[in-house]
C-alpha cells in the first residue's frame, strides 16, 4: 500500500510539473508576440518570416 501511496503522490507531482511548464512556454509565446507586436526588430523579423513561411505553404 505504501507503494501505491508513493506512486499516486509522484504522478500528481509529474502532472503539477506538466501543467507549470506549459504555462511557461504559453508565457513565453505571448511574450515574444507582445515583442513583435511593440516592434521589436529582431522578434518583429522572425514572426514575420515564420508567418511568410507558413502563407507560402512551407
Amino acid at each position: 500500500m505504501n507503494q501505491l501511496t508513493r506512486l499516486v503522490k509522484e504522478e500528481e507531482a509529474q502532472t503539477t510539473t506538466e501543467y507549470a511548464l506549459v504555462i511557461l512556454g504559453a508565457a513565453a509565446v505571448a511574450g515574444a508576440l507582445i515583442a513583435w507586436a511593440s516592434g521589436g526588430d529582431t522578434i518583429k523579423n522572425f514572426f514575420n518570416k515564420v508567418f511568410q513561411k507558413l502563407s507560402s505553404g512551407l
